[in-house]
C-alpha cells in the first residue's frame, strides 16, 4: 500500500527564503505532503501564515517539548533550500543547536535521502570549508543542487535559483523510501 510521501522543506536565512513556496508548490504539484522547518533565523524571512496555510502544518523551527505531539509526519525525504554557508557547515561538522540542523545531522544516521540547494555567494563559496564541506555531504550520500555562487553585494542570483532541482535529485530516491 503506498501512502503520499512526505517532504520536510528545511529553509535558512536567505534572501531568497521568501520564495519557499515555489519548492512546495512543486512538492505538492507532484503528490508529496510538505512540511518546513526553518532555521530559527530563516523563520523571519518566511510569510508563516500563507506557507502554514499552503501545507496544513506549523512551520517549526524550535524543539517541542516532551509529551508534546508531533507536529508532523515522518520525512520520507529532505530539502534544504536556499542553505547557507552556516548551515552547510555546522551540518557537516555534526552541530546540533537548532532543530534544523539536528533533523539534518540525525536523517543521516536514518537515511532519509536528503537534497541540499546552496545558496552562498562566491566569497563565502570561496572559503576552504565549503568546499571540505559539499566533499563530505556527497561523501554521505547528499544529493548537491547545481548553483552556481553569485558575486557578493549584488542580491544573489535569484532568478537562476531552481527551486524544483530538489525534487529532480529526490525523485529516484523517493521510490525506495520504506513508506512507499
Amino acid at each position: 500500500m503506498t501512502t503520499q510521501p512526505f517532504l520536510y522543506v528545511v529553509v535558512c536565512a536567505a534572501g531568497i527564503a521568501d520564495d519557499a513556496h515555489k519548492l512546495i508548490t512543486a512538492a505538492q504539484d507532484k503528490g508529496w505532503g510538505v512540511g518546513v522547518v526553518a532555521t530559527p533565523q530563516g523563520l523571519s524571512f518566511l510569510d508563516t501564515e500563507a506557507i502554514e496555510a499552503q501545507t496544513g502544518y506549523p512551520i517549526r523551527s524550535a524543539w517541542r517539548s516532551p509529551g508534546d505531539p508531533r507536529p508532523l509526519p515522518p520525512a520520507d525525504a529532505i530539502a534544504v533550500a536556499p542553505a547557507t554557508f552556516n548551515t552547510i557547515n555546522k551540518w557537516t561538522a555534526g552541530i546540533a543547536d537548532t532543530l534544523a540542523l539536528g533533523i539534518l545531522c540525525e536523517a543521516y544516521g536514518m537515511g532519509i535521502p536528503t537534497a541540499v540547494l546552496p545558496y552562498v555567494n562566491t566569497a563565502m563559496a570561496a572559503h576552504p570549508a565549503y568546499g571540505r564541506s559539499l566533499d563530505q555531504l556527497r561523501g554521505m550520500g547528499v544529493l548537491i543542487g547545481s548553483y552556481e555562487p553569485h558575486w557578493p553585494k549584488t542580491g544573489g542570483g535569484a532568478d537562476r535559483f531552481c527551486w524544483e532541482e530538489a525534487l529532480e535529485l529526490l525523485e529516484d530516491k523517493i521510490a525506495d523510501s520504506p513508506r512507499r
